[in-house]
């Protein structure tokens, strides 16, 4: 009973799925209009085309036989019936050239678009949902099928010239001996069962693979990249890493093997059951023939007939099946789509504030990641005033980088209010409020493209405003970096690719620096992105600092108290609360948190 609730479970998730196809057909149709009309109008004629071929030669065997019993002339009908089948036959290929040139076209423009709009949706979504594990197996899914379910748009093509060509030949058939066509579609529908059922296995056999795979891929990387070769060697893990990517695909191949044989087997016995409905109503062809009451030329035409209704409507049943499961893997593509982000911009928001007058402030701010019932930040409250310089520190998990996100923000508040000027943060334009701050976070990307486009990306506008580009390199101390390299500014950095020059961790953040300098915003925000840098160079760093934010707000994390004491206030955060705020020697003097973690670090100098 169970097997059998199963089994109807799975046809109705299959059967469901098929709403799948409409969505992806406007996605298909949206890559390329011109190039779908043109493929839909070849396969209706290259559909009815083997009719043509078909019958043709039938009238040709009839004047033959006629011929041979009468010993007469041959007509000239006949040559025209010979040079008609050749014209046809002719364009029957080039119409199959056709299609073929059309879906290549199709997949290319098929995969750039879907491609593209995978990305610019994922850009668009919270940041916070990259945190959650669950979205990562959705993402990656999402992004597999955005180009492996190409198959399931030329399946599409297929069916309609199948579904076409079925139902001329099924026309004909029928015109002769209609129950026959009942036969043959009663023959086909076992193995359509079989295979859809199997295919739908197939599908929860992948979505259960997810994780494992990405482990797969985790490992790989993890195997065989730049980062990760000195401790691979040092410390003797190519050993551990190969076993446990040997033991995870083999339970990926046990899994596929599994249900392969079940496929092979059962699927097999169906298929016979297919044949014997064709060769069933073959023979019934073959002793209406022997009677005499079909001609040759009609024994020929009804043989084929039957031969290709036969197959066309098993390939229209197969590929409906293939279709329908396909579809089952389309679920987290278009789910994904579908995704909404919840931090966006209200319709008619407001403008950022030019200047900005009385700053950002926290009121009984709480903060908790998804599926985590603990508070990272809980009921803070905080002023950052304009033109004044905060330093946030405090041990590693006590919220500061949240609290970086928060003010930016990239995530909303789970409670509580954050005000800019007065006026909550989520009433004014995203765009317009992240014009004005410049952020860096110690996790910056190090892009694969030249030094030029490295600091552009922080006002991608203004990659070629050269001068521009200079004076933030210049601010950031990155121009020593920069004129050092071969080709300067048009220098391409890293190692992926031909000519590539890998910088050092603190030249890389150099880089960095210089994109939050470009964008000349009215808050600066430094999120530990000094930590590569030795002491004397992030002192120096942060000097400029100092002097480069002069008049703007400015909030910095940082575990070297040095650099700390620039600072017009220090807020020490503690449980995602705060436990002392003032400047360094206010907070020296208390003898407090801030003072027990300055002079451990002094002591350390001593």
């Amino acid at each position: 009973m169970e097997s059998q609730k199963g089994f109807w479970t799975g046809w109705e998730e299959r059967l469901s799925a098929l709403r799948n196809v409409p969505p992806v057909l406007k996605i298909v149709w949206q890559s390329g209009p011109g190039v779908v009309s043109f493929g839909i109008g070849a396969r209706v004629v290259a559909a009815l085309l083997p009719l043509a071929l078909t019958y043709i030669p039938k009238l040709i065997i009839d004047i033959l036989v006629h011929l041979l019993q009468t010993h007469g002339p041959a007509p000239k009908r006949l040559w025209w019936l010979l040079l008609a089948e050749f014209g046809i036959a002719v364009v029957s290929s080039i119409v199959t050239r056709m299609i073929d040139y059309s879906d290549s076209l199709l997949a290319d423009k098929y995969t750039r678009h879907v491609s593209i709009e995978v990305m610019k949706h994922a850009s668009q979504l919270d940041v916070i949902a990259y945190e959650d594990p669950v979205f990562y197996d959705r993402l990656e899914r999402a992004r597999v099928q955005a180009t492996d379910r190409l198959v399931m748009i030329q399946a599409i093509g297929r069916l309609e010239l199948q579904a076409i060509t079925a139902i001329a030949w099924s026309v004909a058939v029928m015109l002769y001996v209609p129950w026959l066509m009942l036969l043959l579609i009663a023959a086909v529908l076992p193995a359509f069962l079989g295979e859809t059922h199997f295919a739908f296995l197939g599908y929860a056999k992948n979505f259960s693979q997810t994780p494992i795979k990405r482990q797969l891929d985790y490992l790989r990387q993890a195997g065989a990249t730049k980062e990760g070769a000195k401790e691979l060697k040092l410390f003797n893990l190519a050993g551990f890493f190969t076993n446990r990517f040997a033991k995870l695909s083999q339970i990926i191949y046990e899994q596929d093997v599994d249900l392969a044989r079940k496929r092979l087997i059962i699927g097999s016995f169906l298929s016979l059951v297919s044949t014997g409905g064709y060769y069933g109503a073959y023979a019934y062809v073959i002793w209406r023939t022997i009677i005499g009451s079909m001609g040759i030329g009609t024994f020929y035409f009804l043989t084929s007939a039957i031969m290709q209704a036969s197959s066309n409507i098993q390939q229209v049943f197969s590929t409906l099946s293939g279709i329908a499961d396909q579809a089952l893997f389309l679920t987290d593509l278009l789910a994904f789509f579908q995704m909404k982000p919840t931090v966006r911009s209200k319709p008619n928001a407001l403008p950022a504030p030019r200047p900005i007058r009385q700053g950002f402030e926290f009121r009984d701010v709480s903060f908790q990641y998804p599926g985590n019932d603990r508070m990272v930040i809980d009921r803070l409250n905080f002023h950052l005033h304009p033109g004044e310089r905060v330093a946030l520190i405090g041990e590693n998990g006590q919220g500061k980088t949240t609290i970086v996100k928060l003010i930016t923000r990239l995530y909303d508040p789970t409670e509580g209010q954050i005000l800019l000027d007065g006026i909550d943060l989520r009433e004014y334009n995203l765009e317009d409020l992240y014009r004005e701050i410049g952020v860096i976070f110690q996790d910056f990307m190090r892009y694969e493209m030249s030094a030029r486009e490295n600091i552009a990306v922080g006002k991608i506008e203004d990659v070629n405003r050269l001068q521009l580009l200079k004076d933030a390199a210049e601010k950031s101390m990155a121009d020593e970096v920069i004129e050092r390299l071969p080709r300067a500014y048009d220098q391409m950095l890293g190692r992926r690719f031909d000519g590539g020059i890998d910088l050092s961790g603190g030249e890389w953040q150099k880089v960095a620096l210089a994109r939050a300098y470009l964008r000349d915003a009215q808050v600066l925000i430094l999120d530990e992105p000094t930590a590569a840098l030795d002491a004397r160079s992030e002192y120096d760093v942060f000097q400029r600092f100092a002097e480069l934010t002069a008049g703007k707000s400015a909030l910095f994390i940082s575990h070297r108290f040095s650099t700390v004491r620039m600072a017009d206030r220090i807020v020490v955060l503690e449980n995602g609360r705060i436990a002392e705020d003032g400047t360094h020697d206010e907070l020296f003097v208390l003898g407090g948190r801030y003072a027990e973690m300055f002079e451990l670090q002094a002591s350390s100098y001593r």
